[in-house]
């Protein structure tokens, strides 16, 4: 066997998960490996959805513009329509993403950022192309066997699959980004809870120019509800836009129980023509590949020294986007407590709070995705397209909702509300940004449990309450406009105040960690000439935020305080798993 190597943290997978886990580690310094089987980075679409809080990460780790200049923008991505097929007849449509009028107020109120439409096979080369930059290693067709760990590490055993030998390579911590049948998680006995397999998608991804059927209402996603769109896990045959209006990918379902059909360029290309309605248009299938809808969340992310990530800890379908950037999010709120236990500032206690914070959050976007397939099921009740019947009389119903009868009239409501009500799945802004933290790197203020005044799904409701992350607001330095978000992050603490917080600020300079200080007010350094960060930090000007890294409020003081050093100290040590 090969000389053990070493490092501080390996990487299993270059997915979403392990290539923002590396982004980050080396954006802070840290010795990582990344390995993978595969010859190369995703070459099929996949995820693509990136909402507002992914790319404020990646905004914090220097890479957001990089995917914007790659990205499909917002406003060509919110006309989420159903249909007979993209030719066919038109049922509704959806403003989604952002593109409702409101709710596009409410995006530019929360984040300094915008959502947007980002293919895998386009976002892992932005995320790893970094981190290589930046000091990580990368090893292709690389194939993770087995670890075991002891006290001081974690030994992987790894084989190269172009010479077919095996190595180790010794780490501090191991981090299983490998995906949803990860084998890291399985080793590490991980407890689950949910089912995998229980539905059956086949994704084909194919080039044609749609640009007739599709540029006079741009979106990312086009539900087409046609005879055997309610097999499988979807709900209805999804023809997703890739590139506008050339480059696209149709998701169908299939009968699982009896297993995926015969993927052939002619199977392909016939359901391509279904759901488009053009037997015409000039094809080109690029690939094919089947999969299961899966139900699965793990309970503890993490065995030792082994954390999981990603869809190694989360499987769900698509629904609602969330699957890479709840991934994302995993490694980022991981990356930064790995370099603090490994620098030897905080204690490994501070790791435990990985699983109490993203747990929840796992668990909450599997149910979400999944509920959402659930909820296509009332456009086609509207239609009575659920019973069994023959295609004909399935457009027959169709048909049927242009007759100026009464019956026709009570349908073509129920048909808006049943689509309107997929807002839920196209538009829910607070399962994006309302996460709220709660575990020992939080300290609670006493205040009492925070209630929600809108449907805490749809909407965002901002606040500097512990475990939240900081609101953003527009604030001045000199020439300059940033939102508050920018002045936290970076790998370090910040502590946020203004005039009368110089004790704060003294407490600040006492620790034995770095904490940026941020002094907001009149003639300070920073300026909120709008008054919004004095509305939204429900703080007096003499008080403070003390917030993490990963821009989540650890630690707030309403007010001054004579002793302020002692209040910090304090928070600080629970916070770092010292107390």
């Amino acid at each position: 066997m090969s000389p053990v190597v070493e490092t501080d943290v390996l990487i299993v997978g270059s997915g979403p998960a392990g290539a923002s886990a590396a982004l980050a580690l080396s954006t802070y310094g840290v010795p990582n490996i990344v390995v993978t089987r595969y010859a190369s980075l995703a070459d099929t679409p996949r995820a693509h959805i990136t909402n507002q809080r992914t790319m404020e990460v990646l905004r914090d780790l220097g890479v957001e513009q990089d995917v914007v200049a790659q990205a499909t923008g917002q406003h060509l991505m919110g006309n989420t329509t159903f249909c007979t097929s993209l030719a066919g007849e038109e049922l509704g449509r959806v403003r989604s993403w952002g593109n409702d009028p409101l709710v596009q107020a409410a995006h530019e109120l929360a984040s300094p950022t915008r959502m947007c439409d980002m293919p895998q096979h386009l976002m892992e080369p932005v995320l790893v192309d970094a981190a290589v930059a930046r000091g990580t290693s990368l090893r292709f067709q690389t194939e993770y066997l087995s670890h075991t760990q002891d006290a001081d590490g974690v030994t992987v055993t790894v084989r190269d699959r172009l010479r077919g030998d095996s190595y180790e390579i010794r780490a501090k911590y191991l981090i299983g980004a490998d995906g949803g049948r990860s084998k890291v998680a399985e080793d590490a006995g991980l407890p689950m809870g949910g089912q995998m397999g229980v539905a059956g998608s086949i994704n084909i991804v194919f080039e044609a120019d749609l640009a007739k059927y599709t540029a006079h209402r741009p979106s990312t996603l086009y539900w087409v509800l046609a005879p055997g769109a309610t097999v499988g896990g979807i709900g209805a045959g999804l023809v997703r836009c890739v590139r506008p209006w050339d480059e696209w990918m149709i998701v169908w379902g299939y009968d699982v129980t009896a297993g995926a059909p015969d993927l052939t360029t002619e199977y392909a290309e016939s359901v391509v023509r279904q759901l488009v309605g053009d037997d015409e248009i000039p094809v080109t299938i690029k690939s094919s590949s089947a999969w299961t809808v899966n139900e699965m969340y793990a309970e503890t992310y993490s065995n030792g020294r082994v954390f999981c990530a990603g869809d190694a800890t989360h499987r769900h379908p698509p629904s609602n986007g969330l699957g890479s950037n709840t991934s994302i999010q995993d490694s980022y709120n991981l990356a930064w407590k790995l370099k603090l236990v490994l620098d030897g500032t905080a204690a490994p206690k501070l790791l435990d709070s990985y699983t109490a914070e993203r747990a929840p959050i796992g668990k909450q976007v599997v149910t979400r995705a999944n509920q959402s397939i659930g909820e296509t099921a009332p456009i086609f009740e509207a239609l009575d397209g659920l019973s069994p019947q023959t295609p004909e009389q399935l457009w027959a119903n169709i048909a049927a909702r242009k007759d100026t009868t009464e019956a026709a009239e009570k349908q073509r409501a129920r048909l808006r509300e049943a689509i309107a009500f997929k807002v839920y799945e196209f538009n829910a802004h607070g399962v994006d940004l309302n996460q709220r933290y709660a575990s020992d790197a939080i300290v609670p203020d006493g205040t009492p449990a925070e209630t929600f005044a809108r449907d805490p799904e749809l909407h965002h409701q901002p606040t500097s309450r512990p475990g939240a992350r900081i609101p953003h607001a527009w604030i001045t330095s000199s020439t300059r406009t940033l939102s508050t978000l920018d002045t936290v992050g970076k790998g370090r603490f910040t502590l946020l105040t203004g005039i009368g917080g110089e004790s704060w600020v003294r407490a600040a300079a006492a620790q034995d960690i770095e904490i940026a200080t941020v002094i907001v007010g009149p003639g300070q350094e920073y300026e909120d000439p709008y008054g919004d960060w004095a509305r939204l930090s429900e703080i007096s000007d003499a008080g403070a935020l003390l917030v993490r890294p990963d821009g989540f409020v650890a630690f707030r003081h309403p007010a001054a305080a004579p002793d302020a050093g002692t209040l910090l100290t304090d928070a600080l040590r629970q916070i770092l798993g010292h107390a």
